[in-house]
């Protein structure tokens, strides 16, 4: 690669911090005087967090970049030197372009000023010239939907607006870097489909994306090449589908849970759901499923009494806390007459199509026509894998739903058209 194709090159990259751990609020007079009692020569105990360390990065030119890993991974912090925010404690970036960065909300935006001289003003930190800004202005505005309030001063903007005119501006303004943070989550479903299809444009251009998500669908829609940091240091990169498909394994829910002392159980229950466990159809332990798959789930369940037709209940719940569905032994096709001592109920179903993502299960146990006498929340979880179910690649949406449906497009012409088709 020559260096006229790189777009940013990182050298040894490293961020840290000093932790007080003495200083863990602010004190009162009666605090400073006992800490300078006990500790009369004004030592305090400082541990360095490193929150990035020995990064070497080169991204190229026109490369769409998807920054992913755990919270607290460094990811941000990246960005944030990357943009000249923050210093780096050692190391050094080098960028070969203007860079356009939208990383928290109202970032570079005066709150005195009015959207309007927000454009500018943003304009000219990026190094535009006026022509250049006023080329421009009439896609942000439209864009960002804030016509109305454009000379009002953005303090007075909701958070929705901010953004809106904050990505408007830092996409716009034809950065040859564009940086964005998971920020995006802030505006509503409709505009952040209008954000994807805008990076996208950008990226068709031939400029250079870094994208910051944890909503590996949009990563993997969008982006050709990915970056994973673990604890503030790089752990794999690489082209985007592989380097997501490892992030995946990593946060992978277990395939067993533990119930007896789990946090989800109402107080004054007897732990009763002894444990819970995932699998595949063949039984092989899993917590990841292909839309539409088998799963089979087995809880143990341990009573000092008889329980008579038992009703064991799973519910299905999104990451969004909706209900999507659920299954009881009194809705199954065979059911459980009693359960004495230790026994494990084994559930075998079949998933909904499912859109990709993470879902959590509810368990109870209760006796014919009684109240629950056990019950978990979020007892477990599994995630269902991102696919080519539906036969395209499209990242998804909130408003889509939860469930995935394959569907048959087709164009007729109707009878106005017919006509006007034979006249001509």
């Amino acid at each position: 690669m020559s260096s006229s194709d790189i777009a940013i090159a990182v050298r040894g990259l490293g961020k840290s911090y000093e932790i007080d751990h003495q200083r863990t609020h602010l004190p009162t007079f009666r605090d400073t005087i006992v800490r300078r009692l006990k500790n009369p020569f004004g030592r305090r105990s400082f541990e360095t967090f490193w929150a990035l360390k020995d990064i070497d990065l080169e991204i190229q030119k026109g490369d769409v970049v998807g920054i992913i890993g755990r919270n607290g991974a460094g990811k941000s912090t990246l960005l944030k030197i990357l943009s000249r925010i923050t210093e780096p404690t050692t190391g050094r970036v080098d960028l070969y372009g203007r860079i356009g960065s939208l990383l928290e909300v109202g970032t570079g935006f005066h709150s005195e000023l009015t959207g309007r001289e927000n454009i500018f003003l943003n304009g000219a930190i990026l190094g535009m010239r006026r022509k250049e800004i006023q080329r421009q202005f009439d896609a942000i505005v439209d864009f960002a939907e804030v016509e109305k309030f454009l000379d009002t001063p953005v303090k007075h903007y909701s958070s929705g607006m901010y953004v809106r005119l904050a990505f408007a501006v830092a996409a716009h303004l034809n950065p040859e870097i564009l940086v964005v943070d998971e920020v995006l989550a802030v505006g509503d479903a409709e505009f952040q489909k209008k954000c994807m299809g805008k990076m996208g444009d950008v990226a068709k251009s031939g400029r250079t994306v870094l994208f910051v998500s944890h909503n590996i669908n949009a990563v993997s829609s969008l982006c050709n090449y990915a970056v994973l940091l673990h604890r503030g240091r790089v752990q794999t990169r690489g082209e985007a589908r592989s380097v997501i498909s490892e992030y995946s394994s990593i946060v992978r829910p277990d395939v067993h849970f533990d119930l007896v002392e789990h946090s989800g159980r109402p107080k004054g229950r007897q732990a009763i759901l002894q444990s819970l466990a995932l699998a595949e159809q063949n039984d092989e332990p899993s917590a990841t499923f292909d839309p539409g798959a088998p799963m089979r789930i087995k809880i143990v369940i341990k009573t000092d009494t008889r329980l008579r037709s038992p009703r064991v209940s799973i519910g299905f719940t999104s990451a969004r806390g909706e209900r999507l569905f659920a299954v009881a032994t009194y809705l199954g096709v065979n059911r459980i007459g009693q359960i004495v001592g230790a026994q494990t109920v084994i559930c075998s179903l079949q998933l909904p199509a499912l859109m990709p993502g993470r879902y959590t299960l509810d368990v109870g146990i209760a006796q014919e026509g009684g109240a629950f006498i056990d019950a978990i929340y979020s007892a477990g979880a599994f995630d269902i894998a991102e696919t080519n179910y539906l036969g395209v690649t499209h990242a998804y949406f909130p408003e889509m739903g939860n469930i995935l449906v394959r569907s048959d497009w087709s164009l007729e012409p109707t009878a106005i058209e017919a006509t006007t088709a034979a006249a001509s």
